[in-house]
Parts: C-alpha cells; structure tokens; sequence
C-alpha cells in the first residue's frame, strides 16, 4: 500500500509545468491547447511554431520560410520526408517520434505501417520524447496496432505526464474516472 502511495505522490507531484516543446521557441509563449490547431511543425528542425509566430514570419518577408532556422519550405512529401529522415539519423526524439506518426497514420508520402510507427516511438522514447510516450500510451491502452495491454499504456502515460505531457495527464484521469477510483479526489493530491 505504501508502495502505490508513493507512486501516486511521484506522479501526482511532478509535471505541473507544461513541456518544454509546449512553447514556441521564437516568442517564448506557451502555445494554446490543442496545440494541433494553433501551431505547425517545422520538418526542417522539428520545432513546433505557433501561428503567430508564423504570421509574423510570413509578413515580415520570409513567406513560406521556417521561421526558426530560416530553411525554404519543402511542398513534396519526397523532400520534405528527406528532411525528416535526416532528424531521424541524428538521433532527434522528436524527428523519430515523427516518423513514426508518418508511418502510422500512413501519411506524408508513406505506406500506412503501425508496428514501424510504433517501433519508432518506442526508440524516441527512449530518447526522451514525451509526445512518443503518449502516442505508445494510446496505441497500447486501445490496441490499435498493438496487442491490447492497458497497463503498459498507463505506464506510457504516466512517464510522459511526469515529463508535463497534459494530454497523458489528462488520459489519466479518464482512466480513473473510468475505474471509478475513490482514491484519487479532484483537487487532493
């Protein structure tokens, strides 16, 4: 019983902040939830850009350009898969984690491959990639493309909320609410 205490006051009691990618690097802003629809990944360095930031880029002359690194947007799948694989080489986490959403979804120029989606997530997290732990999280709580196992999915989950991942935190808290835990009280940690 102490043992499930402490995991819970670990869990509980670290990442309250957001992710450090959670915020555009050039404003320095936390980007709004969901990032998905208020932000861009940049291929070329893998850096999520909110919108503001790249209207501002756009007006103030780069056009179409990263506005981190400055590097010409690539319009084919072919180059702009060649940039991720570059990443990839590099040992990014976050490149690898995009690949391997690439290779997922079946998207970006690539045959729809899950178990190489998630190989690839699994490599990126390892090397440190929350959004890979929350992706896994998914992938092995709902068995989509995995053998079912939820508990390696919770696993996935709360490695990535400790790390600020809101998304795992809050799929955590679905799986309690689901599991109708008594234990754990809103507001009470």
């Amino acid at each position: 019983e102490r043992a499930a205490e402490l995991k819970d006051e670990k869990l509980y009691g670290q990442g309250h902040e957001r992710a450090e990618g959670d915020f555009c690097p050039l404003c320095l802003l936390a980007i709004p939830l969901p990032m998905d629809n208020r932000s861009t990944i940049r291929v070329c360095c893998m850096k999520l850009v909110c919108d503001g930031c790249c209207l501002a880029a756009s007006k103030g002359g780069l056009g179409n350009n990263c506005p981190f690194c400055h590097t010409p947007s690539e319009e084919s799948d072919r180059k702009s898969l060649q940039m991720i694989r570059k990443r990839v080489a590099a040992k990014d986490p976050e490149g690898i984690a995009y690949l391997g959403d690439l290779y997922y979804h079946g998207v970006g120029g690539l045959d729809r491959d899950m178990p190489r989606g998630i190989e690839l997530w699994s490599e990126a997290a390892e090397l440190g990639s929350d959004n890979a732990l929350f992706n896994l999280g998914v992938a092995y709580y709902h068995g989509l493309g995995a053998v079912q196992d939820r508990a390696k999915g919770i696993r996935s989950w709360e490695k990535a909320a400790m790390k600020g991942d809101a998304r795992s935190r809050h799929n955590l808290g679905k799986v309690e609410l689901t599991m109708a835990n008594s234990t754990v009280q809103c507001g009470t940690t």
